[in-house]
């Protein structure tokens, strides 16, 4: 019986296979945050004369990514990517995502526009028919955390701010319980208007195109519509 890292580190490979195949030693490859990807990143490093360098969504995986000996760009130098590669803490089968446990969303939302494809890597138990047992993690501008928590109350989630915890952006995160998802991409665009939200950790506008889904029988793969 495969524990959760041993899956972790099973997706990790599967991806960095994926990746080498779409890789051209000219490009650059958009790297997420969070323990799954740490692991794709111990991977992928060995093969780093492969692609010419990295662009991070977190200090976490930059830093990282540079004690490796991979170079790491600012998104600002780059026009393009062919490949993101990021987990999720839920993924449904229409490839929606609900991200942000490790705080990076808005971060992770950004670079994942910049690529052509976008490939989430998790292990089975992030798989679920629907959205929102995992609260939806939404940063605020600090001055608007009671407003925005409100606003939520009234969409029938329970936010409950995340302690001594600051983003890259210098924001605050809300985590947000109770919500059960069925419309992801409505639910998305309704939470990104509340003003003083900077993000929310729905990914559905722009979901995944690819899940690596590790399993005690190995590594699967997911796309829209297909079977979960």
């Amino acid at each position: 019986m495969l524990n959760q890292d041993e899956l972790k580190r099973n997706v990790a490979q599967a991806a960095v296979e994926y990746a080498l195949s779409c890789l051209q030693p000219d490009s650059v490859l958009g790297v997420g945050t969070g323990s799954t990807v740490d692991f794709f990143i111990d991977a992928i490093a060995p093969h780093r004369d492969r692609f010419r360098a990295a662009v991070s969504s977190s200090e976490r995986s930059t830093a990282r990514l540079r004690r490796l000996g991979i170079t790491v760009l600012d998104l600002n130098e780059v026009e393009e990517m062919p490949l993101y590669v990021d987990g999720a803490d839920e993924v449904d089968p229409g490839m929606s995502m609900i991200k942000g446990g490790g705080g990076a969303l808005t971060r992770e939302k950004i670079v994942a526009s910049v690529a052509r494809e976008f490939v989430c890597i998790v292990d089975e138990s992030k798989v679920v028919d629907v959205l929102g047992k995992f609260p939806l993690p939404v940063e605020v501008i600090p001055m608007a955390r009671n407003v925005v928590a409100r606003k939520l109350r009234e969409l029938g989630g329970e936010p409950r701010l995340r302690e001594g915890f600051v983003t890259d952006n210098g924001c605050e995160i809300l985590d947000v319980a109770g919500l059960r998802v069925t419309r992801p991409a409505e639910m998305e665009a309704l939470i990104n208007n509340i003003p003083g939200v900077v993000c929310c950790g729905l990914f559905a506008i722009s979901g995944a195109n690819l899940a690596l889904v590790s399993t005690q029988q190995g590594v699967r793969r997911m796309s829209p519509g297909s079977a979960a």
